[in-house]
This record gives C-alpha cells, structure tokens and sequence, in this order.
C-alpha cells in the first residue's frame, strides 16, 4: 500500500505541519487521429457529404481542446465550409474561454496594481525608519512575490527587482537574517529571512540550503523544548530505543527500492548531531535537557572527530557494520559528554540518516503512531467538526454529518472560546485538536459563542468514532446532502475525491451508481489537494472506468513486480472523463490520473497543472518494535504503459523540473485565483444545522456560473467534457458568453488577511 498523506506547505516554521485526460476522441479510426469509445453515434449508416464534413469539423475541433490548443480549435472552425449546431456550440465554448481569459487578466493586472500600491504604501509608512520594523518587511516581501507572481513577463519581474524600496527591503532581508542566525533564533532567522529569500532567488542553491538549515535547527530545538499544549518533551520520546534503527536496517537491506548508501546515512546523521550540539550550545532554559558549555563542545569534538574518520575513507563505501559502530559510538560520546537522554540522540540520529535514503522513509515513534494512523485511515474519536484559526479566532467552519457535534447543537461559525476551561486566544490549532479528541466515551466540554446572536455557553460532548468522507460535491444542497451533478441541463457530474482510504473507491461506485440512474453524461473527477493514500484505493478507483489491462506496477529491488489488473466486472460506461489536477496532487492521485491518462488506456483527460512528482511506494511495519513503526519506500510505480512516474527529488537534483504527472491542458492558477476559489469552495461545502437560518444568515452558496468564473481549471474540465459530448453528436446546451463581474466574497470575522508566508492551500483540521 502506498501510505504517505504528503501535503506540501510551506509556512513560518509554526511549521503548519498540517497539517487530473479524457482523451475520449470519439467517432474516427485510432489510425484516422482519433480514438475509438463508446457512447452515442450520429446514428444510421448513411450520411450526406455535408453531415460527413461537420462531424470532422467539430471532431478535429475536439481534438486540438484536448489538448489545450484553442487556438488551433478556432482555426478549425473559422476554416470548416460547413457549420451545423454542434459547430456552433463549438464557437459559443471557445468565446467563453476566450472571455473567461480576458477577465482573469484583466484581474491579473489589478492585482498586480494592488500589490504595487501597497509596496508604495509601506515605502511612506518607513520613509523615517532607519531600520524598517521586521513585520512591515515581512508585509513588503509579501507583496514582492506577489508582485513577481503576477508580473506579465520577464521584463516587468526586472523592474520590480530594480525598484529601490524592493532593493532595500531585501536587504534588510539579508542583514536581519543574519543576525538571526549568528543569535541562535533559528525560528526567526527562516520565518523572516532564509524563507524569503530563497523563494524571491529561487536559483541561488546557498539560500535554499541556508534556509533548509535553519529549519532544521530549529525543529531540533522545537523537539527539546516541552509544548504549550501539555505534552513534554519527554513523553515525545519515551519508549524510543536504539534496536529500532538496528530492526530498521535489516528491513531495508532486504526490501528498500535501492541499495543502501550507508555514507550518505553516516553523513547526515553526524550533521544531525553536530547541530544538535549547536541548540544545547545556544542554552536556553526553556529546553527540556541542557548540558555545560565544556561538555557540548567535548561532544562536538567527538562527532567532528568521527567525520573526519569517514572523510578519510573517501571512496570507500561504508558497510551496514561501520554505520551501526558509529552508531553506537555517537551514543556512548553523549553519555560520556552531553549526558542527555538517549532517547534523543537515537531520536535525530535516526531521522536523520533514514532522511538520506529519501523524504518517504522515515521511522514513527511510539507518541507519533495515532496521529499517523489518522491520517492514514481518516478515522479517528473527536466530536465531527472542520476548524480553522484563520485570523487567530478558532471557529467552526462546518459540521460533519451524523456526529457528535451535529447533535450537540453546534454550528458552523460559532467560534470555540475555550476547551475544558482554557482559552483558545493563545491555543494554536494542532494543539485545539488535541484537546479536543481523545479516546470513545470520554467527555470534552466547549464553551462555545454565536457570533450572530451573541449568545456564549458552554456544551459537553461525548466523543466517539468519526469516519471522515473522502467524497465531496460541487457544494451542498439545501437539505446539507452533495450535489454530484455540477451541470444538470447537459448531465455532467462532479465528484472531489478528497484522500484514498480503504472506502473511497466503493464510495464512489456508488455515487456514479446513483449519477448514471440520473442519467449521467460524463464526470469531472477533481484530485486537486488530494496528496495519496492506499495504493489499493488508487488501483480500485481506476479499475471502475477501465475494463482490462494494466493499471499500475511495482518495481521492487528484489524480486518481481507486481502488477495491479482491471478487471471487467463492475466497469461504468465510457462517458467523458476530465480529471483536475494540481501541485498538490501526489502519490494515489498520480497512479490515478497517471493510469486514466496512459496510451494504454486513453481514459481522461488532465486539467490543471504538473503533479507532486512522488512517484514511489511505501508500506508500513511495526518490524521496530516498542510500539515503534517503520514506514519506507519499497517499489517505484510505472504506469500501464510502463513509463516511470518521475520523482520530483531526482528531478531536482538533475535541474529539471518535469517530475509528477504533466496536464494534456495545463491551466495555470494564481494566487489571488487560489484564494478566491477556495473561499467560495468553502462556502459550498459548509453544512449548516437544518434551522440555522432561525438564528440569522441563510448559509452562502454560490452559482455554478459564479463557481466556474472563480475557478478557472474546473471551467476549463467542464468546456472539455461539453465539447467530447458535442464530439458524440449529442446536444449539449451552452450559455451564450457574457461579460464577467468581479466577485464579491463574504469574509466573515478571522477571515482578513492571511497569516505571513501562508499558502494558499485548504489547511482546515477535521476533528
């Protein structure tokens, strides 16, 4: 199975750890330019010769959308002699585009203008200030980035970078920086220097390692230190043992995708050590273990000693013995100098050689287990809300159906003051969420304000058993169910498949089930955010739209592969199939899109921009022990056609950037877009109490057209499914272009500005 939840958010190091194609060508030969599917025909054998010409007309139209060339499909058209309906409906698609693109410019334009105001803003606001305060420069390189993001080309990028107040703010950047890191306030040597400046010189490698450097200083001091939210340090690593790497290792050297490089491992893990020196050095009493200056820098001596060693055995590879007599060397150097617990040095020195091998493998001590069991499996016991502490107020942003929550009398928008009598002002949302889950049967008590009456109490809720639901509509109907069918005249279903879990493949079976009784068109599958899950879940949801062949394989280093195999029982019908991907679509959703869009099977078609790029399978063991699990990178995956799915890290590594799974239309989104959908996403998703509206607001819900205007990528799957239905010959109905207005979104209290080096990306909690 594959198991990694990866989400991948870049943050200030509160470290937000939070937490896509239908190439249906239908109608010609596969050797005429087109793919042969099912679904309607013209019908009758016979046609005129005028009829034979629109059908190519609007099919070689079809093609040239499906693969993002617009152009080429207006080209067709305005050329073709004959027209027809279909032909028609053809242009009124393609005008919509072409309006849609217009608009998304012209909103482009503005906020560039917008940023490049408040740049002026804050260049008055410091015109006095001989060193600018460090939040108005965070706020200035806020706007930078934003700034370059929605730049029309490279020469407006310039002259952004040459403005004056950009130039000095940079520095100011650089310097503060600096003086961050040379004080030891790593946290803030990232959050306001490093983190910035490796994303505004994406191609100076020096800030990127620097940057990389600070994080990792600073998550071993974050490591040593006990968290505000009642968990110490020590409990964090109890029960952590040294045979659990040992246990480790021997797993790897049977079944890890590669051969072991144990001097990488040796490496990183005696940089590991050296840096953790370097946080006890810094001394600071807030740290759950310390030790004298003497004795960290007799222990920096040793490690510096056992890396010269291994320096001096250049090419020459280091065998599973060296690395473990290393190993249990480093530890009696702590016992004999620093003195701490071991459990933390078995702790960093672990995490830091299986770091080496690649970012999937990893060992899960004993206190992490449930967290990632929950992640995996989206099952957990809470009470069945989504939170959000977006502008540090923590409110309720939508009820989970059938749960403790729903029947406790809670609301989406009420905000959760305090848990169990401590107040939530102060409480950071990974910590609310472990106050607020706990094991079945046990009481947790909310005091709890509705903003719309005012009215503040405090509620008991017993907590029990919360499945959360991978599968999501278009946004909810009145009676809180989803609406799967996003374009009821012309009968084209939408469903976002939030996470592969052990249901998701038979939840969804039965949503198409219930679509096709409706009489089902054709399906936008919507994979965006969605970072993985079970391999199995990924295999089983592509086995419900093919009918044989390969799905996906498993290249392991030993042995032979495996293969996932569709089966024909229980295959829906050929309807068109548009798959929306994104950055944040990894790992089950790459074999899923990876698989659909494959020569092999030509199954959808992909709409949205480049994949994560993980491209690799994990299991998980509990073969360490103590409660212990180790999770690590077994086979990498190739799709039907037996390409390999690029991982992004090789990729990096060689300079290039085509890792993951590409779009057949690519459709960029930026941030501002980013923020506007996802605002409206959420407003469609939220499920009320049924008597909400008795204590004020009916619940915002948003247009299809007002969705689609919003959400450019999910405009573009629904035109390609439309035009793959007019490719059949069916008749589709399609809206005459109209001018776009701006949209207004309602933004209620704690939903202002985001949070300094937020990324916009959906980082709710369910619980």
């Amino acid at each position: 199975m594959n198991t990694d939840r990866h989400n991948p958010v870049m943050g200030r190091i509160t470290l937000l750890l939070m937490l896509m194609s239908l190439t249906l060508f239908v109608g010609c030969k596969p050797d005429e330019g087109f793919d042969s599917y099912g679904g309607a025909s013209s019908g009758g054998n016979e046609q005129t010769a005028a009829q034979t010409e629109m059908d190519a007309t609007v099919l070689a139209a079809v093609e040239r959308i499906q693969s993002g060339d617009f152009d080429g499909a207006k080209a067709v058209l305005e050329e073709a002699e004959t027209g027809g309906r279909n032909a028609e409906q053809l242009r009124l698609l393609l005008e919509w585009r072409d309006r849609l693109e217009a608009y998304r410019l012209t909103e482009r334009q503005k906020a560039w203008d917008e940023q490049i105001q408040e740049l002026r803003s804050l260049e008055a606001e410091v015109a006095d200030q001989q060193i600018p305060d460090v939040n108005t420069v965070d706020k200035a390189m806020v706007a930078i980035l934003l700034a370059r993001e929605y730049a029309v080309d490279e020469e407006q990028k310039a002259e952004l970078l040459a403005d004056p107040f950009v130039r000095r703010m940079v520095e100011s950047v650089k310097s503060r920086a600096v003086e961050y890191e040379q004080s030891g306030q790593w946290m803030d040597a990232y959050a306001h220097g490093y983190y910035w400046l490796a994303n505004l010189f994406e191609d100076n490698p020096e800030y990127k390692e620097t940057a990389e450097r600070m994080t990792e200083l600073a998550s071993i001091d974050l490591s040593l230190r006990d968290s505000g939210c009642g968990e110490s340090a020590a409990e964090r690593h109890e029960g952590i043992r040294p045979e659990m790497l040992l246990r480790a290792l021997n797993a790897l050297e049977t079944n890890y995708v590669n051969g072991i490089n144990y001097k990488a491992m040796t490496e990183k893990a005696l940089a590991r050590c050296e840096l953790l020196g370097e946080v006890l050095l810094n001394n600071s009493e807030d740290l759950a273990w310390t030790a004298e200056p003497q004795d960290i820098e007799s222990w920096q001596a040793g490690v510096d000693a056992i890396r010269e060693e291994v320096a001096s055995g250049e090419g020459k590879a280091i065998q599973a013995e060296h690395f473990i007599r290393i190993f249990d060397e480093v530890l009696a150097l702590n016992a004999a100098t620093l003195k701490i617990s071991q459990e933390v040095v078995v702790a960093h020195f672990s995490e830091a050689a299986l770091a080496a091998l690649d970012p999937f493998t990893t060992l899960v001590w004993p206190w992490n287990v449930l967290d990632f069991e929950k992640s995996m499996t989206q099952q957990f016991t809470g009470i069945g809300v989504e939170i959000s502490k977006r502008g540090g107020v923590l409110k309720i942003l939508s009820l989970l159906p059938d749960t403790p929550a729903y029947k406790s009398g809670l609301d989406a928008d009420d905000e959760i003051l305090a848990v169990n009598g401590e107040s939530t002002a102060e409480m950071t949302i990974f910590c609310a969420v472990s106050k607020i889950t706990g094991p079945k049967g046990t009481k947790v008590t909310l005091t709890i304000r509705r903003p719309v009456t005012g009215q503040t109490w405090d509620v008991t809720i017993v907590r029990d058993k919360i499945v959360v639901q991978p599968l999501r509509g278009w946004r909810r109907t009145e009676k809180g169910d989803w609406d799967y069918m996003i374009d009821p005249v012309n009968r084209v279903g939408y469903v976002r498949l939030t996470a592969f879990t052990e249901t998701s493949a038979s939840d969804l079976n039965k949503t198409l089930l219930e679509l096709e009784k409706q009489g089902l068109n054709g399906l936008l599958l919507d994979l965006r955010f969605n970072s993985g899950g079970y391999l199995s879940s990924a295999a089983e949801v592509v086995d419900l739209f093919v009918r044989e062949g390969v799905i996906v394989k498993s290249n392991p280093r030993h042995g032979l592969a495996t293969y996932e195999i569709a089966r024909r029982s229980g295959t829906h019908p050929d309807y068109p199939l548009a798959i929306l991907i994104n950055g944040a679509s990894a790992s089950a959703s790459e074999i899923v899109a990876g698989a659909l869009q494959d020569a092999q099977h030509r199954r959808a078609i992909l709409v949205g921009e480049r994949t994560y790029g993980k491209g690799s399978v994990q299991i998980v063991t509990p073969v360490t022990g103590g409660g212990s699990q180790l999770k690590y990178t077994v086979a990498y995956y190739h799709l039907p056609s037996d390409q390999q799915v690029k991982n992004r890290y090789q990729m990096e590594r060689l300079g290039r950037d085509d890792w993951g799974i590409a779009p057949d239309i690519e459709v960029k989104m930026y941030s501002n877009e980013l923020r506007t959908m996802l605002d409206l996403q959420r407003d469609n998703d939220v499920l009320f109490r049924a008597d909400h509206d008795e204590d004020g607001d009916m619940p915002v819900r948003h247009s299809l057209e007002v969705t689609l205007q919003s959400d450019p990528q999910l405009a573009t799957a629904l035109m390609v499914a439309q035009a793959q239905l007019l490719a059949q010959g069916k008749e589709v109905a399609v809206k005459p272009p109209q001018e776009f207005k701006p949209i207004a979104v309602q933004r209620g209290a704690g939903d202002g500005e985001t949070e300094d080096n937020e990324v916009l990306l959906p980082l709710n909690s369910d619980f």
